[in-house]
């Protein structure tokens, strides 16, 4: 019993905090309302258009802006107190869910409005998500950080699982538009959420001064950090080609296993378990740091390769729970180790750019995952998010092997030359 109540202890130890406590509350009625609005979206557009492309388009429209902006919205994250930042764009979000709420139940929506209002919702988050992210270690403080990371990430699989659900017994009893105005007012709870935390127990990072550059400032303190440049560059290219489950498991359901929209709905379900399992393993034994990500990354690829090879829906079940697991792991692991090697007034800029590699590359993923989808099937559309994880985790390992040597002082760099040479190994400095 007692093993038992240290490990819950360790697993929920972020919660301990009573800050966290009313913030988690309050992302958790939101972020299901948010999935109930992606759901009522995607049904609101299929019935205006008929058109499947049509869903892409919106789903660009309001990721495109976190690509070509969201670094700039870390410099903002910088400059000012990022809870009241946030208190005022997570209000501009319920507008933007309550105007579409009003549009729809009033019959008077026209594709351009969702258009227009996804556009703004995509600029929104290019400010908030950077904010929101840098300001979990200042709630949180640096020992409770990557539980607290991990158990949003538990929270999101959560909602993932949740939401739709909840979406479709709304729709069926109220109709599309009351998706959007649940939705609206779910963002009550998280304004009320910020506005209830005890200031005097934040720990705010310094603010930024204005000043001309700070975006390139950022840009270059990544690069000459291998800590961040890593983790950024994984991130960035699993993000974009092994992230896509939204454009690739439908076709896998289809076209692969023949299992229509209830196979599509088991693979989904078994992700989202996955997560949140993966989720609750990384809060209790989980490492920040290249090392674990690199090994987090090799796992994620080979599970994806066993979902690409799967003979059938039960096998590919099971695949996908490990993936689900995996995918939680990885973003959770490079989440708090930026978050940890990031100096407190780059902290916001830095992840910044971790939201462009992880939803701003769905913009460029997601097409190019579709087209190999539609040309070489869904098999290859999981192959190539396996390729993508592996690529990573080798160019993570490499950096790290390349990291280390740098990091020797001459003495025992000039030792491992001499070691090379009486092994009978040519010399890398001498002239071939």
């Amino acid at each position: 019993m007692t093993v038992l109540a240290d490990l819950r202890g360790q697993t929920f130890a972020a919660l301990r905090g009573a800050n966290f406590r009313r913030y988690i509350t309050g992302q958790a009625v939101s972020l299901i309302g948010t999935w109930m609005q992606i759901v009522a979206q995607s049904w609101l557009v299929l019935e205006l258009t008929g058109s499947g492309t049509a869903i892409g388009v919106v789903l660009a429209l309001q990721t495109v802006p976190m690509l070509l902006l969201g670094p700039y919205g870390g410099v903002v994250a910088d400059r000012v107190d990022k809870r009241r930042l946030m208190i005022g764009l997570q209000t501009m979000m319920g507008l933007q869910a309550l105007a579409l709420g009003l549009l729809t139940v009033t019959g008077t929506v026209e594709l351009w409005h969702v258009w227009v209002l996804a556009v703004l919702l995509g600029l929104n988050q290019c400010f908030e998500n950077p904010a929101r992210q840098s300001f979990m270690l200042e709630m949180v403080g640096p020992e409770d950080l990557r539980n607290a990371v991990s158990l949003q990430s538990v929270l999101a699989a959560c909602s993932r699982m949740i939401g739709p659900a909840v979406a479709g017994l709304v729709i069926a009893a109220g109709g599309l538009g009351v998706c959007f105005l649940l939705n609206a007012a779910s963002f009550v709870a998280v304004v009320a959420s910020l506005l209830r935390l005890d200031v005097s127990r934040l720990d705010p990072s310094p603010l930024a001064e204005r000043a001309r550059g700070q975006l390139r400032e950022g840009l270059a303190y990544v690069r000459r950090s291998p800590d961040l440049a890593v983790p950024l560059l994984m991130m960035a290219l699993v993000g974009c080609l092994a992230f896509e489950f939204q454009v690739v498991l439908p076709v896998v359901a289809e076209h692969v296993l023949d299992a229509g929209a209830g196979g599509y709905g088991f693979l989904t379900a078994a992700m989202g378990a996955g997560s949140v399992v993966g989720g609750l393993v990384i809060a209790t034994w989980g490492r920040t740091g290249v090392k674990p990500l690199v090994a987090t990354a090799l796992a994620f690829g080979v599970a994806m390769a066993a979902a690409a090879a799967a003979p059938n829906l039960g096998f590919m079940i099971v695949a996908m729970a490990l993936v689900g697991g995996l995918s939680a792991s990885f973003t959770a692991t490079t989440n708090s180790s930026l978050q940890l090697a990031a100096a407190p007034t780059m902290r916001g800029r830095v992840m910044a750019l971790w939201s462009v590699a992880f939803l701003g590359s769905t913009a460029i993923g997601g097409p190019f995952a579709g087209w190999v989808c539609e040309e070489f099937g869904g098999r290859a559309g999981l192959l190539l998010g396996a390729v993508a994880c592996l690529v990573a985790a080798g160019l993570g390992a490499a950096l790290l092997v390349r990291g280390r040597s740098r990091a020797l002082p001459p003495g025992r760099r000039g030792r491992r030359r001499r070691l090379r040479v009486a092994a009978g190994r040519p010399d890398p400095r001498s002239p071939r």
